[in-house]
């Protein structure tokens, strides 16, 4: 059953970030990495969950907001900043160009339009601010992609399912599952161009050097994309 993003996933998720070291190993790092975020810089994160990257975000001296569709995660994500409850990509609440930047980390999977997302962040987001991203890597996403190792050799190949095309799939959360959408990197980079979206840097994160230590399997997977971190500025 999928379960929506609301309050019904919300245990599962804190409960997700507590236990899995690469959220605070890898992907927090990525995201400040991408967002740059400067001392006194209004920015707003874009689905801020329980708000992990709010708070280290604030504590490189940043003033973040952020907004959740969860009023149980927003709660947990106040006191690093002013939260809103609403669900993306409706931005209504926030005036035009206010904004020095924004990020999303793992969010933009669970949109059907990414167009829809990069346009109302570039509608709240000054000319000359950023946008930040974190996502699953497209070679992940796409249905029924995934690594498989040949019974003839031992070799560890990647079948990369229809990446091509935009798809959907299920994956498990708690006692349900939630829904993730797929669409090609190069389908991606053209949303954000679209909505005005100049791409500055890209990163294709592979497996961390810790993963990689403990998990033979996921040693010889370090050539395979697992997370991408892209930074953007806004056309004047």
């Amino acid at each position: 059953m999928t379960i929506p993003w609301d309050d019904a996933l919300a245990d599962w998720w804190v409960a997700e970030v507590a236990s899995d070291p690469v959220y605070a190993e890898e992907v927090i790092p990525l995201a400040l990495g991408a967002l740059d975020p400067q001392p006194g810089r209004l920015y707003l994160e874009l689905g801020c969950g329980e708000g992990e990257v709010m708070r280290a975000a604030a504590g490189a001296g940043a003033r973040i907001v952020g907004c959740d569709l969860s009023a149980r995660l927003a709660q947990q994500a106040a006191p690093a900043g002013p939260v809103a409850v609403c669900r993306l990509p409706d931005l209504g609440w926030l005036r035009d160009g206010g904004l020095d930047g924004a990020l999303a980390v793992l969010v933009l999977e669970h949109l059907a339009e990414a167009g829809e997302l990069f346009s109302a962040a570039a509608r709240v987001v000054r000319p000359g601010g950023v946008l930040a991203l974190v996502a699953n890597h497209p070679a992940y996403t796409a249905p029924g992609s995934g690594p498989f190792v040949d019974p003839e050799d031992g070799e560890v190949l990647w079948r990369w399912g229809p990446y091509m095309d935009e798809g959907s799939s299920e994956e498990p959360a708690g006692e349900g599952s939630v829904l993730f959408h797929h669409r090609s990197l190069g389908r991606l980079l053209s949303a954000a161009a679209d909505a005005g979206w100049c791409l500055v840097r890209l990163v294709e994160h592979g497996v961390g050097e810790r993963r990689a230590a403990a998990d033979p399997l996921l040693a010889v997977q370090r050539q395979i994309p697992r997370l991408m971190a892209a930074r953007w500025v806004r056309h004047s």
